[in-house]
């Protein structure tokens, strides 16, 4: 039956989450740690909550997570957990040698009180941080915000604990990559080759969670932002952050501590959005746009004309993350589908607002819902009210586009049951053109589907 018994009724819930848009902080602090290279993320809490965490993320790239724990027992519940993790430290430096340990609390350890600044402090004074090592944390209570927030404070936890200003600036644009696929991170560093200017990614999951099968285990592989490039992004000219909830905060702290001026763009997911980037990098670097890069541009504007009759009017539900949600929403309007309903379960006001102007502007009559109460029990009511002709969201997805009859694509944080999300790029231009012949299979499958034997035709 699966969720058939949804009903139809809307009725205002204050106090019940039904199938959240969403899941917790620790996800996002330990995906962000892993953009590290040579790092060992760190849960401070009980092993069951590391277990999950570390098991979405396999299930979502098909790779291997290695993450540790604090294992706390009924006497750390009670008691606090420095010890466990001051032992954990001293442990895990001895064995698994990692360069960078960076550690993120839980709603357990967050609970108790634990304050993670002064037990690295201790750490540190006890001698169990070896020289040349670093340890970084940040809170990330799951009883809050999301896996979105949670990346977000542990990206800003290593620019603030990473960043150095000698005072000589150096020829290079910090791009702080909000939540993105390890190969959207690539196309990024891709387009800036192309461009010709010098960047420094962070983080940066590419080649650690797409890396190449060579039939050697790496407990570290090769990708990952290093931390001299970490430590030069003081000194860099400028800053974009790709995301105002994921990468914003990171680029408030970086200027706060090192003067080092920003801009905040929306994750380059279409035309519009990666206009906006392509012109911001080449203007701030100083650099004429390539003709590759208007290729790329032209070949995905001819095919956006050239199918305009399969996609105009269609109309869309979708759901996930507010980064990706609102540069995927502008690009459905440039291509002149309806997104008629919205939901994503992060909350924040400054998503609410520039979502809100986007619709206000070009969509008024969408539905659109943030935070509390944005979960996926209402979008399912919403489409048994508003019947919608395709579904984009994540996995947990299939079971409304089963239960309604509808077409999916899968889109955005976790993706349980297909591949490819984390090798294909959905930013720049090509991914762009991936989104767009995805949307058209989704759309003329169900025509194919559905065609009369005198109307199923062999030629689009």
């Amino acid at each position: 039956m699966l969720l058939r018994h949804t009903s139809k009724e809307v009725k205002e819930r204050e106090g019940l989450t039904i199938n959240p848009a969403k899941t917790c902080q620790p996800i996002g602090a330990m995906y962000a740690a892993l953009g590290i290279h040579g790092c060992l993320p760190h849960s401070h809490g009980s092993q069951g909550c590391c277990s999950y965490h570390r098991s979405t993320l396999t299930r979502h790239y098909k790779e291997p997570v290695m993450a540790a724990t604090s294992s706390f027992t009924e006497g750390a519940s009670v008691f606090g957990g420095q010890a466990n993790l001051l032992a954990a430290i001293d442990t895990i430096f001895s064995v698994y040698e990692p360069d960078i340990i960076a550690v993120h609390s839980t709603c357990l350890s967050e609970t108790i009180g634990d304050d993670l600044q002064q037990i690295t402090r201790k750490a540190n004074d006890d001698g169990k941080i070896p020289e040349g090592k670093r340890v970084i944390f940040a809170s990330t209570p799951s009883f809050i915000g999301s896996h979105v927030t949670g990346y977000a404070n542990m990206v800003t936890g290593i620019a603030q604990q990473f960043a150095v200003s000698t005072g000589a600036k150096k020829n290079q644009i910090n791009i702080v990559a909000g939540w993105m696929e390890p190969s959207d991170m690539r196309e990024i560093k891709r387009l800036a080759k192309e461009l010709g200017v010098k960047i420094v990614l962070f983080p940066d999951t590419s080649d650690v969670l797409d890396a190449p099968q060579t039939g050697k285990h790496e407990f570290y592989p090769k990708g990952g932002t290093t931390i001299p490039e970490l430590e030069s992004i003081g000194d860099s000219l400028h800053s974009i952050a790709l995301g105002s909830i994921s990468a914003e905060p990171a680029a408030i702290a970086l200027e706060k501590k090192c003067k080092v001026p920003f801009e905040t763009l929306e994750v380059p997911i279409g035309l519009t959005a990666t206009d906006r980037f392509i012109m911001s990098l080449s203007e701030i670097g100083g650099v004429t746009v390539p003709d590759e890069i208007t290729a790329d541009r032209g070949r995905l504007v001819d095919v956006i004309a050239d199918m305009e009759q399969y996609l105009y009017g269609k109309r869309v539900a979708l759901f996930g993350d507010p980064d990706q949600l609102v540069p995927l929403t502008e690009f459905l309007l440039d291509l002149n589908m309806k997104p008629v309903q919205i939901v994503s379960g992060t909350p924040g006001q400054r998503f609410e607002k520039t979502m809100r102007e986007i619709l206000d502007a070009r969509s008024p009559e969408t539905k659109f819902k943030n935070g509390i109460g944005a979960d996926m029990f209402l979008l399912h009511q919403w489409m048994k009210n508003e019947p919608v002709d395709l579904l984009i969201g994540n996995t947990y997805g299939k079971y409304m586009a089963r239960d309604e009859d509808v077409p999916f694509i899968r889109f955005g944080f976790p993706i349980l049951d297909r591949i490819g999300h984390s090798y294909f790029p959905n930013v720049g231009y090509s991914g762009g053109l991936r989104l767009v012949e995805k949307i058209l299979t989704a759309l003329l499958d169900r025509q194919d589907r559905d065609a009369l034997e005198e109307k199923f035709e062999l030629v689009m």
